[in-house]
């Protein structure tokens, strides 16, 4: 039996409100380094591949754009990238081995900030409300530039994040039975 389109977008849907419900929660704690914002995204990606996760990271932003305030929607871009880069690498290498993991948490760790920082700069002048805002002053107020200090508080904090994010990923489709049955049929027929 094939993963037909209605399964694509049911779990897409559902990849944008574990996107925004756990990263709003997450907002909210304050819980330092970790954010869980693009969770839905990763394994929107690593079940369906590049486009579905890309669709997914983008309509979160849609999504935030219109109930949190519209300046969520100039970060699309990178949840698109994530979601791309992320089903590109699950395409290619197994991503329930924790190495994959790591290795896909630290390149969009990297990868983020490069895109985010140039947008975040412009949107908000470096700081958006965060509790990164404290490295961000803070290296600010030590003579590195708004670019420099908007970018290394945002790598600091996807380092941690991304990766917990690549690791729980790879648990849910490992561990729960309903992502590893759809994984294992889409890779049968991803041929």
């Amino acid at each position: 039996m094939k993963i037909g389109k209605t399964m694509m977008i049911t779990y897409s849907a559902m990849g944008i409100a574990l996107n925004v419900v756990l990263g709003t929660v997450v907002s909210s704690m304050k819980i330092p380094l970790l954010f869980l914002d693009t969770i839905g995204t990763v394994l929107v990606a690593v079940l369906f591949g590049p486009w579905w996760g890309a669709l997914t990271g983008g309509l979160t932003n849609v999504v935030l754009g219109v109930t949190t305030g519209g300046s969520a929607i100039f970060f699309g871009i990178v949840n698109i990238v994530i979601g791309l880069v992320v089903g590109y690498i699950a395409r290619k290498f197994d991503f329930t081995k924790w190495y994959i993991a790591l290795f896909t948490g630290i390149i969009i760790s990297i990868i983020a900030p490069l895109i985010g920082t140039p947008i975040a700069v412009a949107v908000y002048g470096g700081l958006n409300g965060s509790g990164m805002d404290i490295v961000v002053l803070w290296l600010r107020a030590s003579g590195e530039s708004v670019f420099a200090s908007t970018f290394i508080s945002r790598i600091t904090g996807n380092l941690v994040d991304k990766t917990i994010t690549c690791f729980l990923v790879v648990f849910m489709v490992t561990r729960l039975p309903i992502f590893s049955k759809i994984k294992r049929k889409e890779k049968r027929y991803a041929a």
